[in-house]
């Protein structure tokens, strides 16, 4: 507590704990245990029935603050009765780990079902004495779990972190009534008042510290000394249950100068298997774990904080937080159930990487192209944005310690993340990619991809590369040419020189006024020097999306030669090419041929006759002709 900002991670970057409605997994058999109507020690407990005219008989635990209820002697009880002494955990209380991924609670939890109850809990407004605070909580809760959630909802959203009283911890008082009364406290007094809270209600709660990877944490960081952080287990339906109000609550900022209320509900009933992520306890019993951990796995085991849960993800490999490149290369990977965004940033900047989607997760190959320890930072948010919250959210961080470097390795700026097709891709209408890897290496310094599109789009291709001068934008465009035949696409790439090229592909919807949104990239390698292709010819908006050159492609034509055409068109009366003189193209079914004599002329256009009974010519092509 008195190091935990909710998960390690900037206030920009802190969850939001709405994620988790209705997403629950099977349940382990053995939390539908019944729950257990009075504990062991029967003497301290009252047992009514109480009958209502429309239900069947049922069972009441602990008397409620009627009048005429029983007064139970014992510290408090205006009303209230004692609860029993907190059992060790059993046998029973005890998860498997590592988890089964199954769910993020340890036991169900119907979010929906609890709202009406949390709103109620979020306006009560009494702060003159915890008693009164109980008894108006508890009005709408009947059963054990509403009662503890009523009274996690109070606290995550009226007591805030005490960054001041951190500081200086000499003034704090952790005693629920001052803490009631300020509003304020470090994770001992959030711990304390739910403690005595819970006792109130006759609930079992036990206030837990230990050690926590909270503000502060330093990836691969030792535990020594005291523990420095506070929060409870609860006893609900037979079996011992974990929570953390501080970290549930809100975040303070990297200076620890600000707290804000952030609410997160992954620390409610957190799954043993995933509190041990970031919470040590100092009796390992509170682990509630088969195995439980030593001190030394803790400190080893990757941190995955909230986010990472709460976005669906799974597991990361490596699993562990410090990773040695290797011939100056780190790989990271990532699992999830679905679609998953994901981006990342090594010192910084995503440069230094080439990362793809996966269906279920994402790869990532690091190139630190300087020696020495690196911070890598892996964000991610879903792919179908429901909320407004829904930004990138830090999830993992490893340091990557390089010893040496592959300049090779070295890409160009223009290469967005991530790199290469995916089911992003494919979701907006580019299916069957005829090269599925992020990276296309070329010999000759052309090559040809193929899609097949299943929206009715249009695409719109550029190529770019770090050499300034090679690559204006509209030559970026011109490197490239697409073909269609049905539903098809061919993208033809002829590259300018050897190097890293960006070949970048956006689209619209063909009845789209607007602008085009960027899809994918692939990254091009060349290291042949000889290679020094034109660009294609200048296409103007009369060349259908469906017509084909299929000579000349190369849009800079040899000087005083004849050069053959063929191009295939429809729905057109007329095709003439346009030199020193005009030569008419023939048609052949779909085609039109001919040749045409560049002597004489720097440009050479091709225009067609679209009705026969207009003398009005379009320009569909332009061609350049080399200088003698």
């Amino acid at each position: 507590g008195s190091k935990s900002d909710g998960n390690g991670n900037s206030r920009s970057q802190a969850p939001q704990g709405t994620h988790l409605n209705g997403r629950r997994g099977p349940t382990d058999p053995c939390e539908q245990t019944p729950p257990i109507t009075s504990g062991p020690d029967k003497g301290t407990q009252v047992t009514v029935e109480i009958h209502h005219e429309d239900t069947s008989p049922q069972l009441i635990k602990r008397l409620c603050w009627g009048k005429g209820s029983q007064r139970l002697r014992g510290h408090d009880n205006k009303g209230f009765q004692k609860t029993e002494a907190p059992r060790p955990p059993g046998a029973k209380d005890l998860h498997v780990y590592p988890w089964d991924k199954s769910s993020l609670k340890s036991m169900p939890v119907d979010l929906q079902q609890l709202k009406k109850l949390d709103a109620y809990a979020l306006k009560v407004n009494v702060t003159n004495s915890v008693e009164e605070l109980v008894k108006a909580l508890l009005k709408q809760a009947r059963t054990d779990l509403e009662k503890v959630r009523a009274i996690w909802m109070w606290i995550c959203h009226h007591i805030e972190y005490d960054v001041v009283g951190y500081h200086n911890k000499s003034q704090l008082s952790s005693k629920p009534r001052d803490v009631l009364q300020m509003g304020k406290s470090i994770c001992e007094g959030y711990a304390e008042l739910f403690e005595h809270m819970c006792s109130l209600a006759g609930i079992q709660c036990k206030k837990l510290s230990g050690h926590a990877k909270g503000h502060g944490y330093k990836t691969g960081q030792t535990f020594t000394g005291d523990s420095d952080h506070a929060w409870n287990a609860v006893y609900l339906e037979g079996r011992w249950h974990l929570l953390d109000s501080t970290w549930g609550s809100g975040s303070v900022d990297d200076s620890f100068t600000k707290f804000t209320y952030r609410y997160n509900e992954f620390y409610f009933l957190t799954h043993p298997a995933l509190f041990i992520n970031n919470h040590f306890p100092d009796n390992s019993n509170w682990q509630l774990l088969k195995p439980t951990l030593t001190l030394k796995e803790f400190e080893n085991n990757m941190l995955h904080n909230s986010n990472f849960y709460v976005l669906g993800l799974l597991a990361a490999h490596p699993e562990t937080p410090i990773i040695q490149t290797v011939n100056g290369k780190a790989s990271v990977s990532v699992d999830c159930r679905s679609g998953t965004l994901f981006m990342f940033k090594l010192k910084g900047t995503d440069e230094q990487g080439l990362m793809t989607l996966k269906r279920h997760g994402m790869e990532l190959d690091i190139y630190p192209q300087k020696r020495g320890s690196h911070k890598l930072e892996i964000f991610a948010k879903p792919s179908k944005a429901e909320a407004p919250d829904d930004v990138y959210k830090c999830v993992l961080e490893y340091v990557v310690e390089c010893e040496s470097v592959d300049e090779a390795m070295r890409f160009p700026k223009d290469l967005h993340q991530p790199v290469g097709p995916s089911w992003f891709s494919e979701r907006q209408g580019f299916l069957r990619p005829s090269h599925g890897k992020p990276i296309l290496h070329t010999n000759d310094g052309r090559c040809s991809l193929t899609f097949t599109l299943s929206k009715d789009i249009s695409v719109l291709t550029s190529l770019h590369t770090d050499d300034s001068g090679s690559l204006a934008e509209d030559m970026g465009r011109r490197h490239v040419l697409q073909i269609h035949r049905r539903n098809q696409i061919e993208l033809k790439v002829h590259l300018p020189h050897a190097g890293s090229f960006v070949l970048k592909i956006y689209s619209k919807k063909k009845s789209d006024p607007g602008n085009y949104d960027y899809i994918f990239n692939y990254l091009i390698r060349c290291l042949n020097t000889e290679v020094k292709w034109p660009a294609f010819p200048q296409s103007y908006s009369k060349w259908l999306q469906d017509y084909e050159i299929l000579e000349p492609l190369s849009g800079l034509l040899p000087a005083n030669r004849n050069v053959q055409f063929k191009l295939k068109m429809h729905g057109i009366a007329k095709v003439l090419v346009q030199a020193e003189n005009t030569y008419p193209l023939t048609q052949n079914k779909d085609y039109w041929e001919g040749t045409c004599n560049t002597s004489g002329c720097r440009e050479v256009f091709v225009m067609v006759h679209e009705n026969a009974n207009h003398s009005f010519y379009s320009h569909v092509l332009k061609y350049e002709v080399e200088t003698q």
